[in-house]
């Protein structure tokens, strides 16, 4: 079970880390303790399970990336684990899954890219075709993001 100091620290990871320097030595003053004693908390936290993992959330429309391209890929079966290996070194790939194909719907890996135009966007994935020798692709474009937030514990 956690204690109340363990579920305070856990509601202040849940937030948006602070845009300074030292984002942790911040949340150490607000939770009244020192910096080291709260990254140590974490790593604890981390090792018992109870946190399984700790990450940050780039918000890429603050950065002037405003299209979002989903690129659908048709790769052989036996190719899948070395084009997504491939895929994933490309820096501007966010997002890389294998996914089951369906009768008429024959992709199954999806990449992730973002750029400041669909066409930009466009652009990236005809490069990374050319340089990977994918061909069979798709480019689909986010209409409207309807959800993008984490679960919150310990919540009043």
């Amino acid at each position: 079970m956690l204690n109340e100091r363990e579920k305070q620290i856990i509601r202040e990871l849940q937030e948006d880390l602070p845009l300074v320097n030292r984002p942790f030595e911040k949340i150490a003053q607000k939770l009244g303790m020192e910096e080291q004693e709260l990254i140590n908390k974490i790593k604890e936290l981390k090792e018992q399970g109870i946190m399984r993992r700790f990450g940050a959330a780039v918000k890429h429309q603050h950065l002037g990336y405003i299209a979002n391209a989903m690129v659908v890929w048709k790769i052989p079966e036996n190719e899948i684990v070395t084009a997504g290996d491939l895929m994933s070194e490309y820096p501007e790939i966010s997002h890389c899954y294998q996914r089951p194909t369906y009768p008429g719907w024959p992709y199954n890996l999806f990449t992730v890219l973002h750029g400041k135009t669909e066409e930009e966007c466009i652009n990236k994935a005809k490069r990374i075709s050319k340089e990977t020798g994918y061909y069979n692709y798709r480019c689909l474009f986010s209409t409207k993001e309807l959800k993008k937030s984490s679960m919150k514990y310990f919540v009043d």
